[in-house]
């Protein structure tokens, strides 16, 4: 069933009637409409009879309203619903101006009194306490341009600067616009996606919406409305109140409650700490609405009070309901059943609503495997919170409450957030002039930038690099893939290498033999492991979906992927040796949690290695709340239980009383005997020392093993290990965590005090991390001077390591409120109330830690909040500011954040390969130490142990690859004119980007990319495009180096050594060609170097329709 559908069902045919009946008697100025519950209040607006202008929807704060927003999307599409924000990112009084909200608040003040569609308008108090443009200054701001109409682009480029828009590179946030040739990009202050118009002469051809990440185009549309940020900045403006006029019907939760909030926020006054870096809005007290003007008005509208349970408040007419909230029932399935039951014995319909067929599905499968006889109607599209409507006998229930799980709205704001990050991203990974470029053949250099130079009368781009001595080399664009940016240790400068030394490929060979050396000891585990025979588990029962549904988070795809290929590992006869890793928080516990819970259901136990006693106890104490409504005993040994208890749990694990059991490496020691151990799980195996880890080997052999680790291994080391670990990364975050709550402030009194009261105010606790021990000791004193009762611990990784671990126990068990530390908070304790973390000069940290460090809050169904604190009046460093700002408009865990791990990526390779090739990885940089790794594997895999992997060799049997590249030179005009791409850096990025391209549909895409970005692709770059696929085709046929100069091509083959070449069909069909061509073709030998001149070839487009007739000739 359809959502609509219910809906339908719930506004009844006499519900709808009652309430057109009461609205429309003008007599009835206040409505009250009573007995409402969970989600009930957006079914029934959206049964509200359609007026002459939308609905103003009051909700009580921000959440209250994104809930209702959400459910009114999800019933009658978001094309009829807005949103009205705060154009701030916290209280006003902060001035944080929030540029994807200012989008939403104009987009309302565009399409109120013109667009017949929209039916709702949600707010909340501090939304409407600030003030809005007039209705003319907002009609007198706008541009409109339509498809097929006429304008003056240079007459628009002028308009938009009278507007005070900015012209950019690139459009990434409101108040920007970029011209390319005839292409117009422009991101209005009314659209949450910004827009490109593409021009003929003066007739717009066409007008679409792109994605700022992608920078690529999303949806077509006719018309467009550019509105310029005037309209949003309106310390002369009015409340929304006056901007709707009178006639607008007010829909409101609690009016007291509003006023009260309005009346607050106008007496506030700006906070000191506006002054961050001087971006803070200073005026922005002066854009609070008149608190008497604001409650004239009210008082003068319509209104329909909503409340939640029977209300006494005065009104003029009152609907009453008899609904009552869905029960919470914490997933416990016999308490579900006994409920569902009652209700069906009395007559009642269940309906369960859920956004995914799987979670029905799971449902249905625990309620068949308790032989429930339980009868409901799924719906495919679910609201925020369930309820029992007593009149209709309806239960209208969520999955998500059924299964206990936190769910989350989107609003429309998100993606101008996410696009903004991704840039700044980008930006930071661009080639710029003075960078460091590794060159595979040469080491380390400096980019000297972009240079043209003429080649036979022809202009080319070529790259200059800078080396030792100042000795330079220019490298053609068509080898850019022997290049990459350099990739160390942030903040250690590489050393730049002498041209032709030697020393540079003295580096290489020590690394590759090195990196032979751990590749071939995996091998051998791995090759000795397929040999060995363990246990083989039963599949799933329902116990093991009864936990897995249970899960109070929604299973993100690689979490799933995980499970499944833990699960078929231990079903198979093979012992498992698994590694999985994934940012903190990514849910590898909850992978483990299920593997141990399988075993147990097998009769064997689990022991869960790790390296801490802090983290033994947490462990323990997540396993026993995760399995505590299942038949499973979970003990834990570390130095902090009594030797009495220890004692006991000892007999008991060899007795097999206990399933589970948590402990430090005691756990592998000699007097502890396991009944019958069927799985190892081991937590940041890379702490652990050298005994233990020899201890593991032996152990490893034939049990099941799951190892974790919280550092992300980067996708491209586990392509390069294939058949040697089986790896399951786990990549994406979990969906519906609360977003992080960021904000960059100056250190100041005000915001510490702030902070820590909320935090002790709900009961929580704080982090407090500054990077220097030394300022611990101050900002000891600072905190106990703003918040005396605050109790406040230290730690720091210079304590004795039973104090440390004891504070941070303490902590735990909450004895304090403050955990002053230094980054040591960062490795794997996980504490959910711990939900706002303070940074002290934030400036001075990586990106990646700032992400960790944050990553330590927010793991529970709370809001969490991260202060990064800067310091007062000092000027932050361009990078600084833009590594802040990533990270303060990103609050989720995302995506677009992977692209900054770089010193991540390199402690994953340390800690899998050994923490001795951090110093390989800084000769190297990472791109190039990656190379050599693939290369070295790929060496072992093909000469030593080519048994081992005959299988799979034979199972990709493909064609024999007799090159691994070919070389391409030419004289020809092949490159980006700076007409077409004016940024230099952009061009270096297109032609890094084309250079690594293998296949055919890359380079479609890219085309397809380029002309919707740059608009027709000119000559010399379709040219330089095509250059893709002649490499391509030549490798193929074994061809070493093509050079196409003089109007001739000449084609190098590889040399005589190569036997197996000159006898393969490859070389056949080029024979074959040579005999029906003889005129135009002539074979050359110059000292054993074979080559073939093949004549009147004067485009890339003529090269590659000679190789592909080769290619599909007969070979002679």
């Amino acid at each position: 069933m359809e959502l609509e559908e219910l809906c339908r069902l719930i506004g009844t045919t006499a519900r709808r009637e009652a309430l057109k009946k009461t609205l429309a008697a003008k007599r009835n100025r206040i409505v009250s409409i009573d007995g409402l519950a969970g989600s009930a209040a957006a079914v029934l607006f959206s049964c509200l009879p359609k007026g002459k202008m939308p609905y103003l929807i009051v909700a009580n704060d921000l959440d209250e309203a994104g809930y209702i927003y959400f459910d009114l999307c999800q019933i009658a599409g978001d094309s009829h619903v807005l949103i009205f924000p705060s154009g701030y990112k916290r209280d006003i009084k902060y001035g944080q101006v929030d540029a994807p909200s200012e989008i939403l608040r104009t987009e309302v003040l565009n399409k109120w009194h013109s667009d017949a569609n929209v039916r709702w308008v949600v707010t909340y108090p501090e939304a409407l306490a600030e003030r809005v443009s007039p209705r003319e200054k907002v009609e007198s701001s706008t541009i409109s341009l339509k498809k097929g109409g006429s304008a003056d682009l240079v007459e628009i480029e002028k308009l938009l600067r009278a507007f005070g828009f900015n012209e950019q590179d690139y459009v990434y946030e409101p108040g920007q616009f970029a011209v390319r040739g005839s292409i117009l990009d422009v991101y209005s202050y009314s659209n949450e996606l910004p827009y490109r118009i593409d021009f003929f002469g003066d007739e717009i051809e066409s007008i679409r919406t792109f994605n700022v990440e992608t920078q690529l185009s999303e949806s077509e549309t006719d018309i467009v409305s550019i509105i310029n940020g005037m309209a949003t900045e309106n310390a002369n403006g009015i409340s929304l109140l006056e901007y709707i006029g009178s006639d607008a019907t007010i829909v409101c939760h609690d009016k007291d409650w509003l006023l009260q909030r309005i009346k607050a926020i106008s007496e506030e006054t700006l906070s000191e700490s506006t002054v961050i870096a001087d971006e803070g809005d200073r005026d922005a007290m002066k854009k609070v609405v008149d608190f008497i003007d604001f409650t004239t008005r009210m008082s003068a509208m319509r209104r329909i009070d909503f409340h939640y349970g029977r209300s006494q408040a005065d009104c003029d007419a009152r609907l009453s309901f008899d609904l009552s909230p869905q029960a919470i029932y914490h997933k416990n399935f016999d308490l579900i059943s006994d409920s569902f039951h009652d209700f069906i014995g009395k007559g009642f319909t269940i309906y369960i609503l859920s956004d995914s067929a799987k979670q029905i599905e799971r449902l249905k499968a625990i309620f068949e495997d308790r032989a429930d006889d339980i009868a409901f109607t799924p719906v495919s599209k679910t609201i925020h919170e369930g309820f029992v409507d007593n009149e209709l006998k309806m239960c209208v229930f969520t999955d998500h409450q059924i299964f206990d799980r936190f769910h989350k709205y989107n609003l429309k704001s998100d993606r101008a957030r996410s696009g903004k990050l991704a840039l700044s991203l980008k930006e930071l990974n661009q080639i710029e002039v003075g960078d460091y470029i590794v060159h595979v053949d040469h080491g380390v250099g400096k980019f000297g930038g972009l240079v043209r130079t003429s080649v036979n009368g022809k202009m080319q781009e070529m790259i200059k690099l800078i080396y030792l001595n100042n000795d330079i080399i220019f490298v053609s664009i068509h080898a850019l893939h022997k290049l990459a940016k350099y990739r160390g240790k942030e903040g250690v400068e590489p050393r730049i290498n002498k041209l032709g030394s030697g020393a540079w490929n003295r580096i290489k060979e020590r690394t590759k033999s090195k990196l032979k050396d751990i590749a071939r000891d995996l091998i051998k585990l791995y090759a000795a492991r397929k040999e060995e025979k363990g246990f083989a588990f039963s599949p799933d029962g329902y116990l093991q979906q009864e936990l897995e549904a249970s899960f109070i988070y929604e299973d993100t795809p690689d979490q799933l992927k995980a499970t499944n290929e833990v699960k078929a590992d231990m079903e198979k006869s093979k012992p498992m040796d698994r590694l999985i890793c994934g940012d903190v928080g990514f849910g590898k516990t909850e992978v483990a949690i299920r593997a141990a819970f399988k075993a147990a259901t097998d009769g064997k136990q689990t022991a869960v290695l790790v390296p801490t006693t802090v983290l033994a106890f947490q462990h323990y104490t997540t396993f026993s709340e995760r399995l505590k409504d299942f038949p499973v005993k979970v003990e834990y040994l570390s130095r902090a239980r009594k030797p009495k208890e220890v004692k006991q749990i000892l007999e008991d694990l060899s007795s097999g009383k206990i399933d589970i059991i948590i402990g430090t490496h005691k756990l592998i020691g000699k007097g502890v005997k396991f009944h019958d151990l069927g799985l190892l799980v081991i937590d940041e195996e890379q702490k652990f020392g050298v005994a233990v880890k020899e201890r593991l080997k032996q152990m490893k052999v034939n049990v099941d093993t799951l190892t974790m680790s919280a550092t992300p291994i980067p996708r491209t080391l586990q392509f390069s290990l294939m058949g040697a670990r089986d790896l399951s990364a786990i990549t994406t975050p979990p969906a519906n965590r609360y977003p992080i709550m960021t904000s960059v402030n100056a250190l100041n009194d005000d915001i510490v005090q702030e902070a820590i009261n909320f935090e002790m105010s709900r009961n929580g606790q704080v982090f407090f991390v500054s990077n220097r021990i030394e300022n611990l000791v101050q900002l000891n004193e600072m905190v106990n001077r703003l918040v005396p009762d605050a109790r406040v611990a230290i730690g720091h990784g210079q304590m004795p390591p039973e104090k440390l671990e004891q504070t941070i126990i303490d902590f735990a068990n909450h004895d304090y409120d403050v955990l002053l530390a230094t980054t040591i908070i960062e490795s794997g304790i996980d504490m959910p109330n711990v939900n706002t973390i303070i940074i002290n000069n934030a400036q001075d940290f990586g990106l990646s830690e700032l992400h960790q460090l944050r990553g330590r809050v927010g793991r529970s169904s709370r809001k969490a909040f991260c202060y990064l604190l800067v310091p007062p009046r000092k000027p932050l460093t361009a990078i600084a500011r833009r590594r802040l700002q990533a990270i303060e408009s990103f609050a989720e865990l995302g995506s677009g954040i992977h692209i900054a791990m770089q010193d991540l990526d390199i402690r994953g390779a340390g800690n899998l390969l050994g923490a001795e090739q951090s110093g390989f990885i800084a000769d190297l940089g990472y791109e190039t130490y990656q190379k050599i790794l693939q290369e070295a594997v790929l060496e072992l895999r093909t000469e030593e142990f080519s048994d081992t992997f005959k299988d799979e060799e034979n199972a990709n049997d493909g064609e024999t690859a007799y090159v691994a590249d070919c070389i391409i030179e030419s004289d020809m005009e092949l490159l980006f004119p700076a007409t077409y791409v004016p940024q230099e850096s952009e061009r270096v990025s297109l032609y890094q980007e084309l250079d690594n391209m293998e296949r055919e549909s890359d380079v479609l895409e890219f085309r397809h990319r380029l002309e919707d970005r740059f608009g027709k692709i000119p000559r010399q770059a379709a040219e330089l495009i095509r250059i893709v696929t002649l490499r391509r085709i030549a490798r193929t046929l074994g061809i070493e180096k093509i050079a196409l100069k003089m109007g001739n091509m000449y084609i190098y083959f590889v040399g005589d050594e190569n036997k197996a070449y000159y006898q393969s069909p490859a070389f056949g069909r080029i024979l074959t060609y040579l005999q029906q061509n003889p005129r135009r073709c002539h074979i050359r030998d110059i000292k054993g170097k074979r080559s073939l001149l093949i004549d009147h070839v004067d485009s890339v487009e003529e090269a590659i329709s000679i190789l592909t007739t080769i290619t599909s000739l007969e070979a002679s």
